[in-house]
């Protein structure tokens, strides 16, 4: 990674930064738990295989493939949402960093702007950010409504950057596609013992650590 010259490197979150992919999915098992162990299950095996997609995006799904009920109104979705960051905030502010995460932070943000794009919700993204001590290192922290695609391209345009010059690092197949729509260049963390969601010509690591090397 050092040998290139990248002009700005955009991070995901859960997953890429903070070891709290496990975090979201029991979370997903709880929402749910209450229809039966059945709707839990498909609830959660949706959730894993659309990783770096909007929560919101999620529990339309669910609602309509899985529970088989009307569309969620307003007020449902956001009944679900606050209950999902209940469940999930604090453990994620608490969860352990991608070994060698901060230090490639701490050490890029000095040289090269970073951003972060995730599929959480902006608003909440940037509470746990900062109260885990990341917000000065990141010139931007971007989280959904706005798809991932969407925030990527705005990253790219305000700042003026140059697609084929920038590093997006993700954990899902989503991020992958997101950058390769943008023309960003792309590296997959892939944790050891997980299936990889990846292409085989995709450059993927176990740990950002490798990156400090």
């Amino acid at each position: 990674m050092k040998a290139i010259n990248w002009q700005a490197i955009i991070f995901d979150f859960d997953g890429v930064l903070v070891e709290s992919g496990d975090i979201k999915t029991q979370a997903f098992s709880d929402l749910y738990q209450s229809y039966g162990n059945t709707i839990a299950s498909k609830a959660v095996r949706y959730h894993k295989q659309n990783g770096g997609l909007s929560r919101y995006q999620k529990f339309r799904y669910v609602q309509q493939h899985f529970l088989k009920m009307p569309p969620l109104t307003k007020d449902e979705e956001q009944e679900l949402d606050r209950r999902f960051s209940k469940l999930v905030v604090e453990a994620v502010i608490a969860s352990d960093p991608v070994p060698g995460a901060n230090e490639l932070v701490h050490i890029e943000s000095s040289r090269i702007p970073l951003f972060i794009a995730s599929g959480t919700p902006e608003i909440e993204l940037n509470t746990i950010v900062t109260r885990r001590g990341l917000e000065p290192y990141f010139t931007e922290v971007r989280g959904s409504p706005k798809s991932k695609q969407v925030l990527i391209a705005e990253i790219l345009s305000t700042h003026d950057l140059t697609p084929t010059r920038v590093l997006m690092i993700g954990d899902a197949l989503i991020d992958y596609q997101s950058a390769q729509t943008n023309n960003v260049a792309f590296l997959g963390r892939v944790r050891t013992g997980d299936k990889n969601p990846f292409p085989e010509q995709v450059n993927t690591v176990s740990d950002l650590d490798v990156l400090l090397t």
